[in-house]
């Protein structure tokens, strides 16, 4: 009989972890996915440098913000037009590289919240649909 409940234990244990796992791998891919998004919407209010767009993004508890994260996406948006940059000097310490987006990348910006906005009113809908 101790061995039955060990087998049984272990099964639910390798099942929750299986589930754990799954969950993990999405969150991080949606995280992934929608960065670039949030990214541009920061810039998109207003000129911003570097270091002010982590700070944002770190308000939002679910991203999980790195510096390393960010950086490379900001260059990659620079190399693609959707950004463009300035350096101006910091009375707080070296000079700042500021952000701030191209005709390009206020285009880009306008299509990906629109598309984000259709897909979350369709998964609401679909949520809702799912509790009745």
């Amino acid at each position: 009989m101790h061995g039955l409940i060990q087998s049984i234990d272990s099964y639910y244990v390798t099942q929750y972890s299986s589930l754990v796992d799954v969950a993990d791998n999405w969150t991080t891919q949606l995280r992934k996915g929608l960065l670039e998004l949030c990214i541009l919407n920061v810039i998109g209010r207003e000129r911003v440098y570097g270091y002010d767009i982590v700070k944002q993004l770190r308000g939002i508890d679910a991203l999980v913000v790195r510096e390393g994260t960010i950086y490379p996406i900001l260059s990659r948006l620079k190399r693609d037009g959707l950004v463009k940059t300035s350096l101006e000097e910091s009375p707080e310490g070296p000079a700042r590289k500021y952000y701030e987006l191209s005709k390009r990348g206020e285009q880009l910006l306008d299509e990906m919240n629109a598309y984000w906005d259709v897909l979350t009113n369709g998964i609401g809908m679909l949520r809702k649909e799912s509790r009745r």
